[in-house]
């Protein structure tokens, strides 16, 4: 008898914290154990069936596709009680794949409850196809069999044979356990009586024996559970490996013709997916119009003019010729179902970008209104976007309003039917620190050790590292890795679960359309807050030729239309975003002062340095800045600000490169400039243009060569030598590998230019809207509300009589709006607006007498008097307080007596009128509480701040603020200085205590962390409330690439580089008690910038370059201080300079970044 067996029931990574197989381990295991086939089939999810399916297809194994369900017995919507069975499906075909489609979509969108269910009669509904095996000890067979009741198994096995006739196969398991071995001898037995076939099968979670341990961690993982809690769930053994033949031979050598019968059972499979056709729903085109095509020239024409009054024919031509190519590829549909839904959002006055992506370079795009960008005007290629000599799918991705997004999608929803449209799943994963944080946690290594590790592990966010590349990289870790058994252990579990998907979340843009129900082509699943979703993530999707939305939220549109309508209410009637002009003066000096707080892109502590050394004086200087300020780009920076200032010549290769690259000052930023290069210089068509461009970009090696030689070649046939060809392509590649597409940039960058203007001519609007944008997150409000100050606009505290919801624009001021005081709803500020129509109030117990105390209750109060909402009322904050309930009681007892018809309370029918009850006298609390107070009801200090007398003391005390340490390295050891708004003590696992505090100064807020083993020392510093100064480390700060914005970015306002920062604490004082530092904050503090020459022969030219520069830098204080050899002495220049970015990259790529810093004046 042949030895082949074939695995059926197998989980995968998409088992979530239960399996622990990636599928492509699977396929190469089963490729190198000479498998024909083999099964997957994941715990009520298809997560990874088309990946499973592709990558056994290219490895030339045959794929099982299935899935371990879930049955209920009393009917997937029966909810009285969990106990669900396990069922092992396969498909058979492709009905049957179909038919798992359904039944695992039914399962989550009908019949979810803790898991998700089917039932005996949805699985005969959708029978056909199907595979089913009997299941392991969880499945309802094994169960009555478990507990003695065989007649109700074998009633069970009667029903699904009844269903499934030769499809159903009993599936016996053998991991040397007993409960196995009891249900194992009894299915043989019924399988002897019934003639039903049985099948081995193995139930494998991981690859390796020896991946049983790392797979229990995973289990605790998931789970929540310490790994040394005897009462946890666990796999008995550590036999769930991947075996071979033999050893499921060996296993089974009693039974050998049930491993047999596992090849039977991949006979019969014959699934073929289909991946060529695009499957775009048909666009409901009006009567008069013939198809889809016809509509949309239509609808172009008329754009046209709209767009361009009288079109001349480069117009004209343009559109024809993209019209040409979106009909003959098929697309017209496409185009029209998004211009159908951006002209639902206008209509409806949600707001929409300009746009995003490649798609900006379309004509059709731009007179659809799909976007905003003239692509003439900023010479965009359509062919970046559709190019007519590679099929693909065309990609219209759109921002609208970030609170507004979901209607889109309901309309969306409402056009095309519930069941065709869908979001798309897309998947967390273990990334490399939060694998070892995880599996720290649930081995319990302490805490602080932990973190320790965790954070010798490098964050690249554009390129992650693995814990094995870290461990290669970082010597620090490396020593500790082979130094320490207790570190090993803790890496080598964790190297074995990184990368593993952990959670499914919806994915921020991705919508699915589908020319039917989308059952028909992918299962469907139900994730937070109801989400339906595609089982299939945004790649295989795509794949299977579904059409894709990415539909985005961005909250600067949101934060643009209300500064509009602020701007419409109290300045200027007819104000529209679409009429600002673009060559505004005071734009273009809020830019080159660095003031870009706020604005949309250029807010990071980086991008503000450089936007400020360009002096932006055009619209192409901030596009540039948009698509430069990202990893590699990054290195050009420099160069292209000495460009603009003119402190560098501008040289070309050759004259056919000015044209191209005079814009961006000789230096290579697009993507669309490379593909003009190759046009203009090579010969090129466009489509050809960009095909190379993709090549270099996705970094195809292979095909690298190819194109060097067809470019040189077709320069030397359009007349250039070949030595400058060759010359030529050195300059295009690098740029091709990471130039950025000017579509989008063109696009983000006049978002950027927009929010500054309306931060440069209204500044109030601007920043009320800013700050309504984020009223509930108090690190970025206290960042706002610095902003505010230091540029001189005042801030009013809320007010019951003035204040709206949001922040507004009162009397050349900024009022607080109510919704930015806490326990304040909708409900109670609906309330008092509406009261207050009648006419302002006057006291506290006035409210309590008008409003719905239901409404606006004692919280409520409480939170507004705290916040000074009822300042200009009779009355202290202090006596109010006392009041509160006192005004609520007269309040309430109004309400009865007006709802029983009496009028005693207003003195009607001749009584006298109750009065309200009188303030209290009260002793008025310290400064201090009052401020603590304003802090607890709204987040913020308003009317001062418990450092405004102290500042002298803290800048003698500190070497930063907290706001710029944002732009401090990593590891960088500062001492910083405010008051403690949060204190939480913390237990850890082992039992440790820690501190993790918010430390604010009047600058901005970060979150400080006291491990362990300074917890003594430094807890009874960090108490809510004290002023003190820290000592410690900069911790995980992020890439300054990740503040750039690329076409899949779905960042705001760009500054991401704060998204980590923590300072761990290691000495802490009271601010009296803090010793004064060197290089202090102090105003007027001055800085060197320090050189040093290496000593080499390469001194003398470096020196020459060196005054140059220097000599070209704009004047400042600062010294240039040379230190000649490692040892050698201090040199400093007569020249100062001012320090700016672009000199300290300039410098550090002349002498090495090492040898390039700055310090305190000595």
């Amino acid at each position: 008898m042949a030895k082949d067996f074939v695995h059926l029931h197998v989980h995968s990574e998409y088992s979530l914290l239960d399996g622990a197989c990636r599928i492509k381990d699977i396929i190469s295991t089963a490729a190198a154990f000479g498998m024909p086939a083999v099964a997957l089939t994941d715990h009520g999810v298809l997560y990874g069936a088309l990946e499973f399916y592709f990558e056994a297809k290219s490895k030339n194994v045959k794929p099982i596709i299935g899935c371990e369900m879930y049955v209920a017995p009393r009917g997937h919507r029966d909810r009285s009680a969990r106990d669900e069975y396990h069922l092992t499906v396969l498909a058979a075909d492709m009905q049957g794949y179909r038919n798992l489609i359904k039944l695992v979509s039914i399962g989550f969108l009908d019949g979810y409850y803790y898991k998700p269910r089917v039932d005996l009669e949805l699985l005969e509904r959708y029978n056909q196809g199907l595979i089913v095996l009997s299941g392991c000890l969880g499945s309802g067979v094994s169960q009555h069999l478990l507990h003695d009741r065989l007649p109700q198994a074998k009633a069970l096995i009667a029903d699904y044979r009844a269903i499934f006739g030769q499809r159903y196969f009993l599936e016996i398991h053998h991991h040397h356990h007993a409960m196995e071995d009891k249900v194992r001898s009894a299915l043989l037995e019924i399988a002897r009586e019934t003639g039903i076939r049985a099948v081995a099968a193995n139930d494998f979670h991981y690859l390796r024996k020896d991946d049983a341990p790392a797979h229990d961690v995973l289990l605790c993982i998931g789970t929540g559970k310490m790994v040394a809690d005897a009462e946890r769930m666990r796999f008995e053994g550590d036999d769930f490996y991947f075996k071979n033949s033999d050893e499921m031979y060996s296993l089974f050598a009693q039974n050998r013709e049930a491993c047999a019968t596992t090849s039977d059972i991949a006979d019969m499979v014959d699934v073929r997916i289909e991946t060529k056709s695009f499957a775009i729903p048909a666009f409901p085109v009006p009567p008069e119009e013939t198809d889809d095509n016809s509509f949309l020239r239509s609808l172009c024409l008329r754009g046209l003019r709209e767009r361009y009054g009288e079109p001349t024919p480069e117009h004209v031509s343009r559109l024809e010729y993209e019209l040409g190519i979106i009909e003959r590829m098929g697309y017209g549909s496409y185009f029209l179902i998004v211009w159908d839904f951006i002209r639902y959002a206008r209509e409806s006055g949600i707001p929409v970008g300009p746009g995003r992506g490649s798609a900006a370079g379309s004509i059709v795009a731009y007179v659809l209104r799909i976007a905003d960008v003239d692509p003439l005007r900023y010479n965009l290629f359509f062919e970046r976007f559709l190019n007519p000599e590679r099929i693909s799918m065309p990609d219209i991705d759109t921002d609208f309003c970030f609170e507004r997004r979901d209607e889109v999608i309901r309309y969306v929803i409402d056009r095309y039917g519930v069941d065709q449209v869908a979001q798309i799943v897309t998947f967390g994963t273990m990334a490399a620190r939060a694998a070892v944080r995880d599996v720290g946690r649930v081995t319990g290594v302490p805490l602080s050790e932990v973190d320790r590790i965790a954070k010798m592990i490098p964050v690249i966010p554009t390129n992650p590292m693995t814990i094995r590349q870290a461990i290669d990289a970082v010597p620090d870790l490396a020593a500790s890795y082979q130094r320490d058994p207790a570190t090993r252990a803790l890496l080598e579990t964790a190297m074995r679960v990184e990368g593993l998907a952990r959670h499914a979340s919806t994915h921020a843009a991705g919508v699915v359309i589908a020319p039917g129900p989308i059952t028909d082509f992918a299962p469907l699943v139900k994730l937070g807050d109801n989400i339906v979703n595609t089982q299939y993530s945004m790649e295989w999707v795509e794949r299977i030729g579904l059409l894709k939305m990415d539909i985005l939220g961005l909250r600067t549109l949101t934060v643009m239309q209300s500064a509009a309508d602020e701007i419409r209410r109290t300045a200027d009637a007819d104000f529209t975003l679409e009429n600002i002009p673009l060559d505004d003066a005071k734009t273009y000096g809020l830019l080159s002062a660095g003031q870009t707080t706020g604005v949309f892109q250029l807010e990071s502590a980086g991008m503000r340095r450089y936007i400020a050394e360009l002096r932006p004086s055009r619209i192409e200087d901030v596009i540039a800045m948009v698509a430069l300020y990202r990893p590699g780009p990054m290195d050009w920076i420099a160069d292209f600000i000495a460009g603009k200032q003119k402190r560098r010549a501008i040289t070309y290769l050759h004259p056919r490169l000015e044209p191209i690259l005079e814009e961006t000052y000789g230096i290579a930023v697009y993507q669309e400039q490379v593909m003009q290069m190759c046009r203009d210089l090579a010969g090129y068509s466009v489509g050809q243009a960009d095909s190379m461009r993709k090549v270099i970009g996705k970094k195809i090696k292979e095909k690298i060569p190819a194109e060097r030689e067809k470019f040189i070649a077709g320069c030397m046939e359009h007349g250039l030598d070949e030595a400058l060809s060759a010359q030529i392509w050195q300059f295009i590649e690098p740029f091709a590998g990471y130039g950025f597409a000017k579509a989008h940039a063109v696009c983000y960058g006049l978002l950027a230019y927009r929010t500054a203007w309306l931060k440069a001519n209204y500044p109030l609007a601007f920043m009320a809207a800013l700050l309504t944008s984020m009223m509930h997150n108090t690190d970025k409000l206290v960042e706002y509300l610095a902003e505010c100050a230091q540029v001189g606009l005042p801030i009013l505290p809320p007010d019951v009589n003035e204040s709206g919801t949001d922040f507004t624009v009162v009397q050349g001021a900024i009022r607080f709006g109510l919704r930015a005081v806490k326990n304040v709803g909708g409900g109670a500020i609906a309330e008092l607006l509406e009261k207050r129509r009648d006419g302002p109030f006057s006291s506290l117990a006035d409210i309590c007498l008008r409003v719905d105390c239901r409404q606006v209750n004692r919280r409520v109060m409480e939170s507004l008097i705290k916040a000074g909402a009822l300042d200009t009322l009779s009355g202290s904050r202090a006596q109010n307080l006392a009041a509160v309930d006192a005004a609520l009681d007269y309040g309430q007892r109004a309400a009865r007596e007006k709802d029983l018809g009496q009028t005693s309370l207003f003195g009607a029918g001749g009584s006298a009128p109750l009065p309200p009850p009188a303030l209290p006298i009260v002793a008025e609390p310290a400064a201090a509480v009052r401020l603590t107070q304003e802090r607890e009801a709204i987040g913020v200090y308003i009317s001062g701040h418990p450092l405004t007398s102290r500042l002298t003391e803290l800048k003698r005390r500190t070497t930063s603020t907290i706001r710029r340490i944002r732009e401090l390295p990593e590891d960088e050891l500062v001492v910083v200085g405010g008051v403690v708004a949060v204190a939480r003590k913390v237990v850890t696992k082992a039992g440790g205590q820690m501190v993790v505090a918010k430390l604010e100064d009047m600058t901005g807020a970060v979150e400080v962390v006291v491990f362990p083993k300074w917890y003594p020392n430094l807890a009874p510093v960090l108490v809510a409330d004290a002023v003190v100064v820290i000592k410690g480390r900069i911790k995980e700060r992020t890439s300054p690439g990740r503040t750039a914005v690329t076409p899949s970015d779905s960042s705001e306002t760009g500054d991401d580089e704060r998204a980590e920062i923590t300072v761990a604490a290691l000495e802490a004082w009271p601010l009296d008690g803090a010793p004064i530092v060197a290089g202090a904050t102090m105003p007027g503090a001055s800085r060197d910038l320090h050189v040093r020459l290496s000593g080499d022969s390469d001194d003398a030219g470096r020196l020459g370059k060196l005054r140059e520069i220097v000599l070209a830098a704009p004047g400042g204080s600062a010294r240039v201080v040379l230190h000649v050899g490692r040892n050698g002495d201090n040199r400093p220049l007569k020249q100062a300079v001012a320090l700016t970015q672009s000199l300290r990259d300039e410098l550090s790529r002349l002498f090495g970044a090492g040898n390039v810093w700055e310090a305190a004046s000595a």
